[in-house]
Formats: structure tokens, sequence, C-alpha cells
């Protein structure tokens, strides 16, 4: 790799790109700082952490939580610069990409020097610079996609896919701790919290920040069935319109704890992908579509859900491009559904409340993607990837099966105990060489 240079005019004069017309090469600051952060080790928490350091909830307790946060964000934030910093200039000088960067590093400017947190006045003025760091990288995902396609000629696609990859897991992390930081806080403020009680009435509560502790399979699949049903109910404009239904069976009470914003944009991926399948296969037959079959399975340490459909399978020329970002035969039409998606992103989905939580737990809004929501025709090419990468953050897993002319078998696996840590890459080089 390249040591980034302090002008780029050596490299104006080379490349000559197009967006140097309009959009000045981004302002690399001294990386002591950043060398600072990056010395220190990431530390992971699992589910079952958790849970357990938010059911017994003191003050003493938030006011370590969110020294917690305060440490852990600027440096996750500085590993990921670092990564980015030991992309070539040329890729790393796209616009795109350098909104990302500039994002992260405001933010890590922000936070490492953020004062160690004393009091609760000191953890609600905390809370809110959480808040708006929160809103205002709510467009790094649509930009750092662009960025990553349109830079797929002078990067090889593998190395970008695990930049991409790694960028993805570092934002789901932190936007993990930070929102579980802001539940808690939430949760502690609100008027049924009694943390000196010793008969607490929310030990029995269904969420402990963002944690659902009982999420059920089954539950899941039926509403984002539902939602994909509909979904495509309301953007057909054909007047004979038949739907597949889900049919789910197997073991229809296994529950597990999960972060329930990242099983329903799995699960709500998978549904949309075959629920719009079957649709475009059967839409000149006169016979009710085949249904989505979902069969449910429970271990005694994961639930696998297995979603099966008759759509046709996927198509050849697109099934050894399913997982990446950056590689495939419709980069262009991706480039040009992304340019749509940036405005949606920042209103209607991540600022979305999850209805569902609300019913369950009152008041707290998350703010994953609900990328499922877009138009069918609105193909972004990212829904798969961005699922597996979901999938695998709480050591999961989620494989597709294609039989071409049938159909698809997708498999999801969920770590049933919630014990095991997030899979964040946990070390970045120091030296940006």
């Amino acid at each position: 790799m390249q040591l980034l240079p302090r002008s780029c005019n050596a490299l104006r004069k080379a490349f000559k790109p197009r967006f140097f017309a309009t959009h000045q090469p981004p302002p690399w600051r001294p990386g002591s700082a950043v060398d600072e952060w990056v010395e220190r080790p990431i530390r992971p928490i699992s589910l079952r952490q958790l849970t357990f350091f938010g059911r017994t909830l003191t003050e003493p307790r938030l006011i370590s939580s969110a020294n917690y946060v305060r440490t852990e964000l600027p440096t996750r934030l500085a590993h990921r610069l670092r990564d980015i910093q030991q992309l070539p200039y040329v890729v790393v000088s796209n616009p795109r990409l350098t909104l990302v960067y500039e994002l992260y590093y405001r933010a890590f400017e922000r936070f490492r020097v953020i004062p160690e947190i004393r009091s609760l006045d000191d953890n609600e003025k905390f809370c809110d610079v959480l808040r708006d760091m929160l809103k205002e990288h709510l467009v790094v995902i649509p930009n750092l996609a662009t960025g990553v396609l349109e830079c797929r000629e002078l990067f090889p696609p593998d190395d970008m896919d695990r930049f991409m990859n790694t960028l993805l897991r570092a934002r789901i992390s932190r936007r993990v701790i930070a929102e579980q930081h802001l539940a808690l806080t939430e949760t502690f403020n609100s008027p049924w919290h009694f943390p000196d009680s010793h008969e607490r009435t929310d030990m029995n509560a269904d969420f402990v920040g963002e944690v659902f502790l009982k999420c059920n399979a089954k539950e899941v699949i039926e509403r984002c069935g539902k939602v994909a049903q509909d979904l495509m109910r309301k953007t057909s404009q054909s007047s004979n319109l038949q739907i597949p239904a889900v049919n789910v069976r197997g073991h229809l009470n296994a529950t597990f704890p999960y972060i329930l914003s990242h099983l329903e944009y799995i699960v709500g991926e998978l549904m949309r992908n075959s629920v719009q399948a079957v649709m475009e296969k059967y839409q000149d037959s006169s016979e009710p579509p085949p249904p989505i079959e979902v069969l449910i399975c429970e271990t005694p340490q994961h639930v696998i859900m297995r979603l099966s459909d008759q759509g046709g399978g996927i198509p050849r020329e697109i099934l050894p491009y399913l997982w990446s970002f950056s590689k495939g035969p419709r980069t262009q039409t991706r480039l040009e559904n992304l340019g749509r998606v940036p405005a949606m992103a920042a209103t209607m989905q991540e600022l979305k409340v999850n209805e569902r939580k609300q019913e369950l737990a009152g008041f707290h809004e998350g703010s994953l993607d609900s990328l499922t929501s877009r138009p069918p025709n609105l193909r972004l090419g990212m829904g798969l990837p961005m699922s597996r990468v979901y999938a695998e953050y709480w050591a999961g897993s989620l494989e597709l099966h294609s039989l071409e002319g049938y159909g698809v078998d997708a498999f999801l696996q969920i770590s049933k105990l919630g014990n095991k840590n997030e899979q964040v890459t946990t070390r970045a080089a120091i030296d940006a060489v």
C-alpha cells in the first residue's frame, strides 16, 4: 500500500477523474491521534453480556456503560479510519468514500475528546451527542456502496468486498453499542424503573435495551412475510394479482435473545426476494402460485430457518456474484438505483420506528435500514450480502442453494444462546503504508 500524499497534484495530472472538477481531494489529517487509538484493542461484547449488564440497571452501571461507549467508539472508528487510509489514494479520493471518511473522522475527533462521564447530567449530554452522530451517519451505507461500485476497476474486487464487509460489520458494532446505551438510558429514566427496589417490575421485560429476549422465529417470519406481500400488493398494477402464501412449520415456539431489527432485516430481505421471484414466474398463470415454505428447526445451540420458494432459482450469470458488493453483470443498474436511495435512507427508513417494538417495550427507536420497503423494481444488489453480514455478526450464518428453473432454499442459522461475541474485525494495521 502507498502512504497517502499531502498533495494530489501528481494524481490529478495522471488520472484526471471527472469528480476533481467539482470535488476537492479529502483533507487528510496528521495520523498521530489515529495512531494512538489504533494501538488500543477493541473490546467485543455478546448479547448475553448486554442482557446481564442491563438487567440490573443502577446509576453506577449506567455511567459505566456511558464510559465504555465513550472510549470504545473512537477506538473502533480509529481502526476503520486506518483501513480507509490504506486504500490506494485514487480509490479513497472518490467523492462518496471521501464523504464516509469525513463523517468517520469528525465522529472520531468528537468522541475522543469527551471527558470522563461522572454524573447523570454528563450522561444526558453524552446521549445528545450519540443521537446527533447516529442521525448524521444515516447516509453511510448508500454512499459506501456507491463508492465501492464506482471504484470497482481501480481495486481488486475481492479486496474491495473484504473492505466493504469490514466497514459494514464495524458500522453495525458501533450502532449496537450506541443504541444499547441510549435504550438503557431511556429505561433508567422511565417512570416504572425503580433502581433501589428489591422487587423489580422490569426484570421480566421483553427488552433489555435493544436486546429482545423472546424473539420468536415464527412471529418474525409471518410478520416479514406479510410486509413483503403487502408491498407487492401496493406496488402491483395488475387487477388479477395472486400473491404466494407463507406456510410456517416445525418448532413454532422456538425463541432466542436477539436484536429484533437485525433479524427482521435478514428475514425481510429473504421474504421479499422469494415473494417477488414467485410472482414474476407465475404472473401469467391462472393457477394460484406455490407458497413460500418455511421450516424452523431448534437445536440446543441454534435455531435454523429454511425458506424455500419455487420462483425459478437464481440466474446462472448472477449466482457467482451473489455475495459480492462490487462484482456482477448489473453494476450499472445498481449504481443508477443507489442514486435514488440516499434521501430514502435518511428519512423513511432508518428513522422509522419499529411498531412491534413500540407495542412490546414502549418507546425506543431503532435505526437499522428498512431497505425492504423500497419499490420492487429498485434492485440494489446489496440485500443478500448485507443480510449475510448481519447474520454473521452474532456468529450465525446465511447460505443459499439455487436449483435453476425451480427455486431457492435459504438457510439462516441463529446462535440461540446469545453467548457468542460480535464478529467484528478487532485489529487494523498501525502503519498506513
